[in-house]
């Protein structure tokens, strides 16, 4: 199970260090709800809106799939997911900073092997689909900066992905910091012995502080 890998132990990490953390459990397209392909973006949207009325601060923080979705939400604030419920979903859904490890960002050819695409896109999906699906093409110079970690041989996001959204960061002159380890593979949550990629907390830890 991803969370108890990658969302439990970064939020107890990151609770350790003074912060208040907030765990997403979002649904998936899968599922069979209404809004099909929405429906993970709207939970994002909704809970950034809530996190953002209880704090001063909010960096968001998203692994693989997650790091695509939050992603999404970070370089979207304004995209309207779902009808206004209530006065919350009158302000943007915004975050001020995004780290996102081993994250999928593109659904775009060659990369549309991923499950991701799968889900969102769909097996048969057209150019124009998959763009619209795809972070790197919603960076603009109003994005947060970001911090992107991801091993040369992750073997489920393309390792091309991080490198895709530095590119594009770069474009528009958002902050990033970008973080690559020759090993590691994919799904490594807060570092997998023996590789480098145990490394990346501390970077993340100086990152947090510096902002």
């Amino acid at each position: 199970m991803e969370m108890a890998k990658e969302a439990w132990p970064a939020a107890v990490w990151l609770m350790n260090l003074g912060y208040t953390a907030y765990v997403l459990s979002y649904r998936l397209p899968g599922e069979g709800w209404h809004d099909g392909n929405r429906v993970a973006l709207q939970d994002a949207q909704r809970a950034l809106r809530i996190v953002r009325s209880r704090e001063k601060h909010l960096t968001v923080l998203g692994f693989s799939a997650g790091g695509h979705l939050l992603g999404l939400a970070a370089c979207r604030p304004d995209y309207p997911s779902y009808p206004a419920q209530d006065v919350l979903d009158d302000t943007p859904a915004y975050a001020d900073r995004a780290a996102l490890i081993y994250p999928i960002i593109t659904l775009e050819r060659p990369y549309t092997h991923s499950a991701t695409h799968k889900l969102l896109a769909g097996p048969h999906a057209t150019d124009a689909v998959n763009a619209q699906w795809s972070v790197q093409n919603f960076v603009t110079p109003r994005t947060p900066p970001m911090f992107l970690v991801q091993a040369e041989d992750d073997k489920v996001s393309n390792p091309a992905n991080t490198l895709i959204m530095a590119a594009a960061c770069r474009r528009e002159h958002v902050p990033v910091a970008l973080y690559r380890y020759a090993t590691g593979g994919h799904g490594f949550g807060m570092g997998r012995p023996g590789t480098p990629t145990v490394a990346w907390p501390t970077h993340y830890k100086t990152w947090l502080h510096a902002g």
